[in-house]
Parts: structure tokens; C-alpha cells; sequence
């Protein structure tokens, strides 16, 4: 084995573990859970069988197979930059109507406060203290 072949094989047990990890640790959502498990289980596949890489390399046409493998991962980097933006996007509007909603609320509750501090008629005004 070369170190390549250990250097990937090393890095993906580490992300795999610390994915578990995070996981038990509610540090980690599933569904992004699902995604690095991904990435991991095909950084080993590359590491341990890096014929694929080559053949797959040589079949699209490029001379040098880490052009593919660098490709991958910024394609990789790409999708979960705009699937992050996207839940951050949606995460921001449901913030601001949450706001408005709690804004709305002690309007609210400001208004029942200082129509039950009207003195009505026949009360005494230390009856309304109270």
C-alpha cells in the first residue's frame, strides 16, 4: 500500500468516526449525516481501488486523474454551499416571521395590560392596584 492509499484510507476512518460521533452526540442531523457518510465511503473506494479513478479518468477524457478527483470535490463543495444557502435562506424568513409573530404578542398583551389598568366605573382606585 502507498502512503496515498493510507493517507485516504486514515482520513476517511477519522471522518466516519467523528460523523458517529456527532451523531450520538445530537451534534449532527441525519440528513447531513448521510451526505458526509457519502463522501467518506467514496473517499475509501478511491483509496483502496484508485483504478477506479484512473479508468474513470481515461473514459471522460482527462489526461491527469486528479483533475477528476478535484473536480468531484469542488462539485461536491458546490451542492452543499447552495443546499446550505438555501436552508439558511429559509431559516432567515422563518426567523423574521417569528419576529413579527412575538412582536404582534406583546402588542398584544401591552394592550390587555393597560385596558385592565382603566379604572372602571364604580371601582375604587385601589381595587384597580391590585
Amino acid at each position: 500500500m502507498s502512503g496515498v492509499t493510507i493517507l485516504g484510507l486514515v482520513g476517511s476512518v477519522i471522518i466516519l468516526l467523528a460523523l458517529f460521533e456527532m451523531m450520538r452526540r445530537h451534534r449532527l442531523r441525519e440528513k447531513y449525516a448521510l451526505i458526509w457518510a457519502l463522501v467518506a465511503l467514496s473517499i475509501i473506494t478511491v483509496a483502496a481501488f484508485p483504478v477506479i479513478l484512473f479508468r474513470t479518468s481515461q473514459a471522460i477524457g482527462l489526461e491527469v486523474p486528479a483533475n477528476l478527483l478535484f473536480f468531484g470535490a469542488s462539485m461536491v463543495i458546490m451542492v452543499l454551499t447552495l443546499q446550505h444557502s438555501s436552508e439558511l435562506g429559509r431559516l432567515e424568513e422563518r426567523t423574521r416571521t417569528l419576529a413579527e409573530e412575538i412582536a404582534l404578542l406583546r402588542l398584544e398583551i401591552a394592550q390587555h395590560r393597560d385596558a385592565s389598568s382603566v379604572v372602571r366605573p364604580g371601582d375604587t382606585p385601589d381595587e384597580t392596584r391590585e
